[in-house]
């Protein structure tokens, strides 16, 4: 008599398959969450005499911009895997990298296509009623190049990545990483760095702080998706990448801190650090250090209590502790997207 688990087995529909789509869900609902209730909170008020994006810009902008980040985290952590796994045992780690490599095609084509979509919204948004004229809108502003060049690069990420689903490690990860990291230098232009006094230092910083952010989230959300039912890898992979997040961590958390704190100081008519609690940006600024404190605490509960034992093969609650810090990295995320188009007001 055929059994409830092996029906769901033969269904698709697996108790620990359901599981690996768990982080996916969590870190992408809790951003739209996020995203949404920010954008509500900071959306400035109707001015007499100017004409205000309609709905449709003024949440779906931030929308296709949060799609865009987590898209092309995919990609950056979708591509590092494979190096995080070695090629020392390929029968072992290959189906695991081959499906890698297939899911960071296709999210890179959702990060282009995203890409594209926060250009004609972010044209709506400066050219309220109407169809905009993205061309002028690209041409004549920063925000506009940079989302052209972003998308630019998802194209080039998905087709070099194409190129390894084909020839495999031949098409080394470390091109594949580089290619989608750099298509991440431009997205700091399209927020509030480009208007900072001290445009150089910050816009370093900002870089520094995406490409972290990127490669913490993508590569757990790598590891909870991919490696979570083969024991042997997950022992073998996560100590590497725990190393990895321990520098993203103190690279996203000192630059976000310098970003906010220079926004925050060269904002006109606040005083810092009163500006953090009577301001709507100061009160995102907050809820994304919180935010970040939480992820820190819980990626040491990994790091501390769990790998321990994933390194010994024993069984763990990984799955569930990387899903509750993806979920909350999802909160950051729309958070930071958020503070990206939020007034210091």
């Amino acid at each position: 008599m055929t059994t409830t688990a092996t029906r769901r087995r033969e269904q698709g529909g697996s108790p620990e398959k359901a599981r690996s789509r768990l982080p996916l869900a969590g870190v992408s609902a809790a951003g739209l969450l996020a995203v949404l209730i920010a954008t509500w909170a900071t959306r400035p008020g109707p001015v007499e005499g100017i004409t205000m994006p309609s709905g449709l810009v003024e949440y779906g902008l931030p929308v296709a911009r949060l799609v865009l980040d987590l898209s092309a985290t995919a990609a950056v952590g979708l591509s590092l895997l494979p190096k995080l796994l070695g090629f020392d045992d390929p029968d072992r780690t290959e189906p695991i990298a081959g499906r890698a490599r297939h899911w960071a095609v296709m999210s890179a084509l959702i990060w282009c296509a995203a890409a594209l979509v926060a250009t004609i919204l972010s044209a709506a948004e400066v050219q309220p009623g109407g169809f905009p004229d993205v061309a002028t809108y690209v041409d004549r502003i920063g925000s506009g190049q940079g989302l052209i060049i972003s998308a630019s690069c998802a194209l080039v990420s998905a087709t070099v990545g194409m190129l390894a689903v084909r020839f495999g490690e031949k098409v080394p990860a470390e091109l594949r990483v580089l290619v989608a990291a750099f298509g991440l230098l431009p997205l700091p232009v399209t927020g509030h760095a480009s208007n900072w006094y001290w445009h150089d230092l910050t816009m370093v910083s900002m870089e520094l702080h995406v490409i972290g952010a990127a490669v913490w989230t993508g590569g757990l959300a790598a590891l909870a998706v991919l490696l979570v039912r083969d024991r042997g890898l997950l022992a073998r992979t996560l100590p590497r990448f725990s190393r990895l997040a321990t520098v993203a961590l103190l690279v996203v958390g000192l630059s976000g801190v310098f970003n906010a704190v220079v926004e925050l100081l060269l904002a006109p008519g606040h005083d810092f650090p009163e500006s953090l609690v009577t301001t709507r940006y100061g009160w995102l600024v907050v809820a994304k250090t919180v935010f970040v404190a939480v992820i820190a605490l819980l990626g040491a509960n990994i790091r501390w209590r769990l790998m321990p034992a994933v390194t010994r093969q024993a069984p763990t609650a990984f799955a569930a502790w990387a899903a509750f810090e993806l979920a909350v990295m999802g909160l950051a995320f729309g958070v930071a997207v958020a503070l990206t188009r939020a007034p210091i007001s």
